[in-house]
């Protein structure tokens, strides 16, 4: 798969509704990173967003050691294949060496310090090793090259050079830099508070009986888990009843203890859809419609300092723009820099005619004739919750562009995603 650009552009080929472009921009514009900071040890510090730069205290290594197991030697003991030296010395892993002495070699393995006097290493497969009379012996079957098989101390990482900027997600590989350059605690961005409550008389929650015209709430549980998997704070005010009061009270709440609100339902046209309405009567409404499917019901706004995002109603729609919208807002307000969505470049292997709103399939990659394959989910619903737990990603389709099998299409991996 080959990493491409997002081409961007403004129009939009359903009047009245915005590009999937401009609503990124249009959510990410006003969103301010959190300002406050706490120490974390290293231990406790998976996926926090880091809020300093972090420099080496070491030299990385912090000695010149031998990059395989063989035989440390003088170069210019051994220009021309065949040369046999005596083994003067057993250097392991964690043990300092005597100086090597010319004409000699010293048995060495992979880590150990390099001796001094040494300026090459010969693997023990160019070696062979005999007893004699006097002790061990090694016969040097190659011409050597000083610095052959030697890490050179420093070579990875020099002491007091940066080596993670802030803004940097914490992933298991950071840590492991970061404890090998002797980092055992630093700042990071504290958790990002998000409030999350539903809207709906007709859902219930997982383990009661469902009553006729009711559905399992899979929204929240959606949403949570997106959330936690972005490591945020969530406080989760539950479900709320279906009247503009009792919308308004919940958005206050969730405006007064949160960074950010975010919900599902609620902000369509429906007459009881009272989530837009209150919004509009607390703060104000940035954003509402998106030429997009599934999710064109996307709402955006702010009550005082707290940014809100109502995704919509339909489960599809909930996780996908949660991927394209609130994914990126949430890393902005984590402070991380780079928060838009990467797209790669995979082949079609589905027909898919022309659409008038930028619209996003569920797929999963499979590998044909080296080269990997998008196959589409036979059933595209944005009800269809059981396309998301099967599919691996989402193919971009841009609006008026026809895709037939073989066509190379710009893919959004879940994996990538979170």
């Amino acid at each position: 798969m080959k990493e491409i650009k997002t081409s961007g552009g403004d129009c939009c080929a359903t009047p009245g509704l915005m590009s999937v472009e401009q609503a990124i921009d249009n959510i990410l514009s006003p969103a301010v990173a959190v300002e406050e900071t706490e120490s974390v040890d290293i231990l406790d510090a998976l996926n926090r967003i880091l809020a300093e730069d972090l420099s080496s205290t070491i030299d990385v290594p912090g000695y010149d050691n031998s990059a395989m197991d063989g035989y440390a030697v003088r170069s210019e003991d051994c220009q021309q294949s065949g040369v046999k030296l005596p083994v003067s010395q057993r250097i392991p892993a964690g043990q300092v060496g005597e100086a090597l002495q010319s004409g000699t070699a010293a048995r060495i393995f992979t880590g150990a310090p390099v001796p001094e006097g040494a300026d090459a290493v010969v693997m023990q497969e160019m070696c062979e090793a005999a007893t004699v009379a006097d002790g061990e012996q090694v016969t040097i079957n190659t011409v050597v090259k000083a610095g052959s098989n030697v890490r050179r101390a420093g070579e990875d990482i020099k002491e007091g050079s940066v080596v993670l900027k802030a803004g940097k997600r914490l992933r298991a590989q950071e840590l492991g830099l970061l404890a090998s350059v002797g980092l055992a605690d630093f700042k990071v961005k504290r958790k990002l508070k998000v409030a999350t409550f539903f809207t709906g008389d007709e859902i219930v929650l997982p383990g009661q009986p469902l009553k006729a015209g009711q559905i399992y709430n899979s929204n929240r549980y959606t949403l949570r888990g997106l959330m936690q998997s972005m490591n945020c704070e969530i406080i989760d005010l539950g479900i709320v009843p279906d009247t503009l009061d009792d919308t308004v009270k919940v958005l206050k709440e969730a405006a007064a203890c949160a960074d950010l609100v975010v919900t599902s339902g609620g902000v369509s046209v429906g007459e009881e859809d009272y989530v837009r309405i209150a919004l509009e009567e607390l703060g104000e409404l940035s954003m509402w419609r998106i030429a997009m499917k599934p999710g064109k019901p996307v709402a955006f706004g702010k009550i005082d300092d707290t940014l809100f995002m109502g995704l919509p109603g339909n489960p599809v729609s909930v996780f996908v723009t949660f991927l394209l919208f609130a994914r990126a807002l949430i890393l902005k307000l984590q402070g991380v820099d780079d928060c838009i969505a990467k797209r790669v470049s995979v082949t079609a292997d589905f027909d898919w005619p022309k659409v008038k709103r930028q619209e996003y399939l569920r797929v999963r990659l499979v590998q044909k004739d080296k080269q990997a394959v998008a196959q589409i989910y036979p059933h595209q619903g944005s009800g269809v919750l059981s396309s998301a737990s099967w599919a691996e990603g989402l193919v971009e389709v841009s609006v008026d562009r026809e895709i037939k099998k073989g066509d190379t299409v710009d893919y959004l991996s879940f994996e990538g995603l979170l």
